[in-house]
């Protein structure tokens, strides 16, 4: 396995720097954010360090020479927007983008793009179902014709009480995977597995290491702390951010020694990309860079050495 990040925590480096940083600090590996230029919808979204919109012949080999001259790979293309929004116009411009970042991939010689299924928050999993069949298949079928696979994350995107009552991602649960993969019917579709959003739904993230070994083609490392006491005051259903928060690995309840060992046994050899999202650890670059460290060192008892 190869340990890198999620390039999201450095908005403020250009692509150059952010590889320099992590060679300097023994990543073998980054996930490349790949959004639209323009303002964020969300923390953690609106980050480009690749402008997909613009790369041509020329600036996919910089890049790719810049990779060479670091050692550090690009493990995935990440760009998580809503392509099944309630909202057409915001629904046809983020699946007009995810297919540029598609097409941009192999000009790069990448061959995972990390992104969400999506949904219309306000319908239920079954109504979604046919408009998410009509918008994946063609999208499968592009990620065949550019032999590319795309890992979709687990994130539910269902924190805050403008996500309620469904979130915007279909792809949660091992339930739902299974009839996504046998109705989707390509074997290009599979997960960017993070296991911290089964910690807040109290669910098991080692089986589904072990019942997805051939779909998991990329890896997020994320931790999760659960609140018991608001737990127990608000209950399940209230809005998850209530209750959970998301932390550096090896500061929340996900058992990193568990998991990675049940991914070595699922034959996975892929990127685990740490993914920064603990506020402890946001206010300034030099912060951000600590919490990348620090979570190098942590995982590294698990992963082992730059490969």
């Amino acid at each position: 396995m190869k340990l890198g990040f999620v390039s999201a925590i450095l908005p403020d480096l250009p692509l150059e720097e952010v590889l320099r940083f992590a060679a300097s600090e023994g990543f073998a590996c980054v996930e490349v954010m790949c959004w639209p230029v323009g303002k964020a919808e969300r923390r953690y979204a609106g980050v480009t360090h690749i402008d997909v919109a613009a790369l041509d012949a020329a600036g996919a080999r910089r890049i790719k020479d810049l990779c060479t001259e670091t050692g550090v790979q690009i493990s995935g293309l990440g760009y998580y927007p809503n392509i099944l929004s309630a909202d057409p116009e915001e629904a046809a411009a983020c699946l007009n983008h995810l297919k540029k970042v598609l097409r941009a991939a192999p000009l790069l010689g990448v061959r995972v793009v990390n992104t969400f299924i999506g949904r219309d928050w306000t319908k239920s999993v079954e109504a979604n179902w046919p408009r998410m069949l009509r918008t994946w298949k063609p999208l499968a079928g592009l990620a065949g014709q550019l032999n590319l696979r795309i890992g979709i994350e687990n994130c539910p995107m269902f924190f805050t009480a403008d996500e309620w009552p469904g979130g915007k991602n279909l792809a949660t649960s091992p339930a739902i995977w299974r009839r996504l993969f046998e109705d989707l019917g390509s074997n290009r579709i599979g997960l960017n597995f993070d296991p911290s959003h089964f910690i807040w739904q109290q669910m098991d993230y080692i089986k589904a290491v072990r019942d997805f070994p051939t779909r998991i083609f990329h890896v997020h490392a994320k931790d999760a702390r659960i609140d018991r006491d608001r737990l127990n005051d608000v209950g399940i259903l209230a809005n998850p951010a209530e209750y959970h928060t998301p932390r550096l690995p090896g500061l929340g309840e996900v058992d990193w020694g568990q998991f990675v060992s049940a991914l070595r046994k699922a034959g996975y050899d892929g990127a685990v990309c740490v993914e920064v999202e603990d506020r402890a650890y946001e206010k300034t670059l030099e912060l951000r860079k600590k919490a990348l460290r620090q979570s190098a060192r942590y995982l590294g008892k698990f992963i082992g050495e730059k490969q």
